[in-house]
């Protein structure tokens, strides 16, 4: 079976990760699968990347000039909406021709438009859709918030500067409407929480959706020993260490600032702690929070080099993700993979990935002070080893290589007929 994964880049971006570990993952499990990309970061084979044009670069600046001015020319929100005006028709490219299954994944910002999304559904060939945030079943958002207007009819956005009943937001709900009605895809949400948000919304009702989690590799995401990965990286020996990434620091969704508030408040109120927390701060900006936490910080840049990733885990006692809206962050399948328990906020697909008190610790949402209490417990109350333990058994059990290719294989052959 040839399959045929879509996704605007190869390697930068949680979707395009998680895709590009999919495409692995179906590699090593008997599926021949290719990966069509817009941007390509490696030099893998079976990455095939669209042609460089300046007509590509027109395609991603027309969209945000679109949506530019239809938001009274501000920047405000320029990138957390998509309204898929333009993109590239694959359906003549080679490798869409040979494909048995077309795998769509995350393809905005001129990948896909919704008119190529159409050309390849009247192709015939079966489409599962992978959505990696909300917007494949929303109008314009990658997350609604407290916005539940996608059950219904989105209009009168509230990420547009000046909402109205017929804004940018209502007539591409009403563009996926037409996409959608006569349409046969299969969604896949990436967790059990997109699962629920999907099957309320008015644009998937008729259509399967079901949950299949991001895979990891884990035979390379493993626990190494702590004191020859801290000596490798040039941190103290001496302290527990906390980690926060994220590919672009100052993004408000990743939550950074609760994080700094749960930190002066172990300092502030367990006395004991300092001299003996230090914070690991990973990604794009890191050095405009370096004064803000009271513990002292280890800067590193946004890593993308998974073998570097597993030395940074593994150099640490615990993740902390405070994100404050999120699907199924390949970070914390990631950390628990190399046995590092992590605490986080109860909001989208964390809890499905941390078991409270058993593999790390979930918080109350956009509570600092829960958050602090999550990572005193970790560290200090909770059976550090068996938490540990705890997490990379989850992680090889839910997360594996083989366990989500089986669930996708299985998808592909009832789809395409074929159920031997």
């Amino acid at each position: 079976m040839r399959v045929l994964i879509i996704n605007t880049a190869e390697r930068i971006g949680g979707a395009a990760i998680a895709a590009s570990r999919l495409m692995e993952a179906l590699k090593n499990n008997g599926i021949k699968a290719k990966m069509l990309v817009r941007n390509k970061q490696t030099n893998q084979v079976t990455v095939v990347e669209l042609k460089k044009s300046w007509r590509r670069i027109w395609q991603f600046a027309w969209e945000r000039i679109v949506i530019w001015a239809a938001n009274g020319f501000t920047r405000k929100n320029l990138f957390a909406v998509d309204i898929a005006n333009t993109g590239t028709d694959i359906s003549a490219l080679p490798e869409f021709r040979q494909a048995d299954v077309i795998h769509l994944h995350w393809i905005n910002q001129g990948m896909l438009s919704l008119n190529d999304i159409r050309r390849i559904l009247d192709s015939g060939k079966p489409v599962v859709w992978t959505m990696h945030d909300m917007w494949p079943f929303t109008g314009i958002c990658h997350y609604a918030g407290t916005c539940s207007k996608y059950t219904g009819q989105c209009r009168n956005c509230e990420l547009l500067v000046k909402p109205h009943k017929h804004d940018l937001s209502y007539r591409t709900f009403r563009k996926k409407e037409k996409l959608y009605a006569d349409s046969h895809i299969t969604f896949v949400a990436c967790s059990h929480w997109l699962e629920e948000m999907a099957k309320k919304s008015a644009l998937l009702q008729g259509h399967t959706i079901t949950s299949i989690p991001n895979a990891i590799n884990t035979n390379l995401f493993r626990p190494r020993p702590k004191k020859f990965v801290r000596e490798k990286l040039n941190l103290p020996a001496d302290k527990k260490l906390l980690l926060f990434g994220s590919v672009k620091i100052t993004d408000k969704r990743k939550g950074i600032d609760y994080l700094i508030e749960a930190c002066r408040l172990i300092a502030r109120n367990h006395a004991e702690f300092n001299g003996r927390l230090g914070v690991v701060v990973m990604g794009r900006n890191a050095e405009q929070y370096e004064s803000l936490f009271p513990f002292p910080t280890y800067k590193m840049n946004y890593i993308s080099n998974e073998k570097e990733m597993v030395d940074i885990y593994n150099a640490v006692d615990l993740y902390v993700t405070p994100s404050l809206q999120d699907n199924l962050p390949n970070t914390i399948v990631e950390a628990m993979a190399c046995g590092i328990p992590c605490v986080g906020f109860n909001v989208g697909g964390i809890p499905q990935m941390i078991d409270h008190l058993h593999n790390g610790y979930v918080a109350q949402y956009q509570s600092a002070e829960d958050l602090a209490n999550g990572i005193l417990w970790t560290l200090t109350e909770g059976d550090y080893d068996s938490l540990s333990a705890a997490a990379c058994r989850k992680a090889v059990s839910t997360y594996s290589e083989s366990t989500v290719a089986g669930q996708y294989i299985r998808i592909y052959n009832h789809i395409t007929g074929n159920h031997a």
